[in-house]
């Protein structure tokens, strides 16, 4: 211990008042990430009675069902391109087309393509709604999967590939997919129920993310959840269940969620083209585009919602090495960063209405700033204790804060998801995801801090970009990692 008669005041002073704003922060944190779970809660509930009712047969039948096209953006996606192809194309749905852009694969995406569904090139005529980069080399129609377009084009980026596919979509709603992903069979119909209960105010739907590596799949489908053999996706299922279930869900059933995952969306594409389509400048297009309908809406007095639902899954291969899941944490964070900056007039607009009050600080403060704070917390807490300048009541509260009460988040999250919907069969792995939302505190939770610390050191610098992806295949990821 350091005699405080050896340390100026102003220094005791300071540590003190910092170490009581990150208590406060912490604090806050936890309370709004328990708020949020208690709508969740609720929310679950409520949409699991509306499930027990639904005559999803009756949907799949009907022909008000809205049709659907299913975009897929794929750059050097060999691995994955053809299970997830026919994951779209074996949906259970009255009437969807999927379009596939080959943005520029430098590997054999496009003759996979081309050997798997006998693709023919075509000559086809479509209005050009949005503009993009790109020239289109050609479009490809196949004889055997009438609904499946591809088109082939220079790498341009992800944004430019959907807003080609846009213009090429045929039908009204239009639903973003990753081609390293693969749908639950009754996907679509789950996530479109919102626009058929709600038509005119409903402008996109969101559905939730599960991991598929390790996971046992059968021609585009997911035959058996497993859990990864490789600890940092495990890691990955618990986080994925948290944030879906959590937060947005709870952010969802206030109309202040600012993020749909680009995996996974459903759009009205009217509402889209008027808003200008996804932009290239941001490395997280979803979420700029999300948080751009927020503003039209709002500034037009239009009334509107947002939507994300628990239940349509789709399932999608995670990074199982370090380096992958750097790039990918970094781009994410970066992108968040961009996003809330070109609509930070959100604070402040008149229009704005909750979101200055609930969303846009939910992720500034707790989203944006949270790497930032939660670093100081580690460093100045401990240190000021072990010196003896903190009371050992504020260092407890800390650690409470900061790990007990994220682990039992963690939980309460998986078993929300898992006594409601029960996806993975095996009591064991069901044991293990409770393990590792209290393991994670100590380790993934700390290492995914260093990412995203990363990210705003990069904005300050000014380096961008997205960096390399890596895939290994649905099915192969468990023997890879071993």
């Amino acid at each position: 211990m350091i005699a405080h008669d050896l340390v100026p005041g102003w220094l005791i002073g300071a540590i003190d008042v910092i170490s009581f704003l990150i208590l406060l922060y912490f604090s806050a944190l936890q309370l709004t990430l328990y708020g949020l779970l208690v709508l969740s809660y609720f929310d679950m509930r409520r949409r699991l009675a509306q499930n027990f009712y639904a005559d999803y047969e009756a949907v799949a039948k009907s022909h008000f069902t809205f049709p659907i096209s299913v975009l897929m953006p794929a750059h050097n996606e060999a691995a994955t391109i053809v299970e997830s192809v026919h994951s779209v194309l074996s949906l259970d749905y009255p009437q969807h087309e999927l379009i596939v852009v080959n943005d520029g694969s430098t590997d054999d995406t496009m003759d996979r393509l081309v050997r798997e569904f006998g693709l023919v090139k075509r000559s086809l005529v479509f209005r050009r709604s949005l503009d993009y980069q790109g020239a289109i080399r050609g479009m490809y129609r196949s004889a055997a999967y009438p609904n499946l377009t591809v088109v082939d084009k220079e790498h341009a980026g992800k944004s430019e590939a959907l807003n080609g596919a846009i213009n090429v979509a045929r039908y009204p709603l239009f639903c973003t997919i990753d081609a390293d992903t693969l749908f639950q069979e009754n996907a679509l119909l789950r996530v479109v129920r919102p626009f058929l209960e709600d038509p005119d105010r409903v402008v996109a739907v969101g559905g939730q993310v599960r991991v598929a590596n390790g996971c046992h799949v059968e021609r585009g489908r997911v035959a058996e959840p497993r859990l990864p053999s490789s600890i940092l996706a495990a890691f990955q299922v618990v986080e994925y269940l948290r944030s879906f279930v959590a937060s947005r869900l709870g952010l969802s059933s206030l109309n202040n969620l600012l993020l749909l995952s680009g995996v996974f969306s459903l759009f009205r594409k009217d509402v889209v083209i008027e808003a200008g389509g996804y932009r290239s400048d941001v490395v997280t297009e979803d979420m700029e585009l999300i948080l751009r309908l927020h503003r039209r809406m709002r500034e037009s007095g239009r009334p509107y919602n947002i939507v994300f639902l628990p239940d349509p899954i789709c399932w999608t291969e995670v990074p199982e090495q370090l380096g992958a899941l750097a790039r990918q944490r970094n781009r994410w964070h970066r992108g968040l960063i961009q996003s809330l900056w070109k609509h930070r007039s959100i604070f402040w607009s008149r229009h704005s209405g909750s979101l200055r009050w609930i969303g846009m600080p939910y992720y500034f403060f707790f989203e944006l700033l949270g790497p930032i704070i939660e670093l100081l917390g580690y460093i100045i807490i401990p240190i000021a204790y072990f010196l003896g300048f903190l009371s050992p009541l504020w260092f407890w509260a800390f650690l409470f804060l900061s790990v007990t009460s994220g682990a039992f988040l963690s939980i309460s999250a998986v078993l929300l998801e898992e006594l409601s919907f029960g996806l993975y069969r095996s009591w064991g792995d069901f044991a293990l995801m409770i393990a590792i939302g209290v393991i994670e505190n100590f380790s993934y939770r700390i290492l995914t801090l260093f990412f995203r610390l990363g990210a705003v050191l990069d904005i300050i610098l000014g380096r961008g970009g997205w960096g390399r992806q890596e895939r290994t295949g649905f099915g192969r990821a468990r023997s890879a990692s071993a």
